[in-house]
């Protein structure tokens, strides 16, 4: 359906249109996700939390830096994250030995279970674009690419 309908609205120029047209989106695919995260009891940024731990398992411990240089909303309080999660024993978190002012954070094997557990979320994730092509979804990613490219 097209934005215009959607909304019932009209838009100053195309730019202003596209804008809100990718927020609109944004919105509707944030929510879609939040609903199946919601049923496993975590929220998106804890979500994105576990999958980093989960990715770089193999290279032991990661600090607090390290995942708030990986989180999708780079705006999130790790530390306060971490801590909701240590709670629910999905990860361990431990002083490190050569810095004692950073923690060292590794998910734990209930982390990892209810990762292998949330594979509908894995499942909702990919059918998000699925009206899409191969070609455009490829195109998609060139273009909202070049938008977060640095205009010098």
């Amino acid at each position: 359906m097209k934005i215009e309908d959607e909304l019932k609205g009209r838009f100053r120029n195309e730019r202003h249109k596209a804008l809100i047209n990718l927020t609109f989106t944004e919105k509707q695919l944030t929510y879609s996700m939040l609903q199946v995260l919601k049923k496993h009891g975590l929220t998106e940024p804890q979500y994105n939390i576990l999958r980093v731990l989960r990715g770089f398992r193999s290279k032991g411990p990661s600090s607090i830096g390290f995942l708030k240089e990986r989180m999708l909303d780079r705006n999130s309080d790790v530390s306060r994250l971490v801590d909701k999660l240590f709670e629910k024993g999905l990860v361990d978190r431990k002083e490190n030995g050569e810095d004692r002012r950073q923690k060292d954070v590794a998910i734990t094997e209930a982390g990892l279970l209810l990762l292998t557990n949330m594979d509908d979320c894995e499942k909702k994730a990919d059918t998000l674009l699925f009206c899409l092509s191969d070609d455009e979804v490829s195109e998609l990613n060139r273009l909202l690419d070049k938008i977060r490219s640095p205009t010098s």
